[in-house]
């Protein structure tokens, strides 16, 4: 009968695993909470956009805030790059 041994090598594989299985599950959050962001706040500053004709061309003005956009973007960014790396 084989019998199990521990050593500092264990230890670390299962501490990298933790750590993978953190980063993974960090990434889906942010991946999916970026991702209904850029939809949420995408849908809000497009409606806040106006446009007028001039000399037959229409012309957009946009008095949206990018901002939510924009971070929402990065964190879908950021979460698909955790996911990732925590495939590996």
């Amino acid at each position: 009968m084989k019998r199990l041994t521990f050593s500092s090598d264990n230890f670390s594989y299962i501490s990298n695993l933790k750590k993978l299985s953190v980063m993974k599950t960090a990434g889906m959050i942010l991946l999916i909470l970026g991702a209904i962001g850029t939809v949420v706040f995408g849908i809000q500053a497009m409606q806040d956009s106006e446009s007028f004709s001039l000399f037959g061309l229409d012309i957009a003005v946009s008095s949206a805030n990018w901002t939510p956009v924009i971070i929402s973007g990065v964190m879908l960014v950021v979460g698909l790059v955790l996911t990732a790396q925590g495939k590996k």
